[in-house]
């Protein structure tokens, strides 16, 4: 396993709509345990492949608080299935906008159909911060980030924030 170099934003690489994979294969696996080993690194909660500059529908997620033991879900081509009509705010952050957080209302219950790292379809019925964490790492495979869900003013100054941070490590 390695840990991944993870793009901040802004960076137009974190806006591609990502291919679907025909199946799990031995790099996809890979790719997978790469991915959970940089979330866990950085630390995070779920990462999706393009953060790290691979178009593929590939996902990881475990929200489990730091002091319980680690429950990772790996998923392929991951689906919505169903969700609720009922909505609740989370204040979410991403590990492509280190420092930045802002709270986005999503479904509180949501089912995800997706393949697992054993080449497994796979159902999940899923709620609360599990549920607003796959929902954020879905929307990365179609080029949505957070930041899309919260008032252009605060996603402007967010923007700009990055930009000048960027900025500085660039020049130093």
């Amino acid at each position: 396993m390695a840990v991944l170099p993870i793009i901040i934003a802004p960076d137009p690489r974190l806006k591609v709509v990502c291919d679907p994979i025909k199946e799990v294969t031995c790099e996809e696996a890979k790719l997978m345990n790469d991915l959970l080993e940089t979330m866990y690194a950085a630390p995070g909660v779920g990462l999706a492949a393009p953060q790290v500059g691979v178009v593929k529908r590939i996902i990881v997620v475990d929200p489990a608080p730091k002091d319980r033991a680690r429950q990772p879900i790996m998923m392929a081509n991951p689906e919505l299935v169903d969700a609720s009509d009922e909505m609740k705010k989370f204040e979410e952050g991403c590990l492509s906008f280190p420092g930045h957080y802002s709270e986005v209302v999503r479904p509180s219950k949501i089912v995800v159909r997706y393949i697992d790292e054993t080449n497994q379809t796979c159902e999940i019925n899923a709620e609360d911060v599990l549920a607003t964490c796959i929902q954020h790492e879905l929307d990365h495979l179609d080029g949505v980030l957070f930041v899309d869900h919260i008032s252009a003013l605060k996603r402007n100054i967010i923007h700009r924030k990055l930009k000048k941070s960027k900025t500085h490590m660039v020049v130093k």
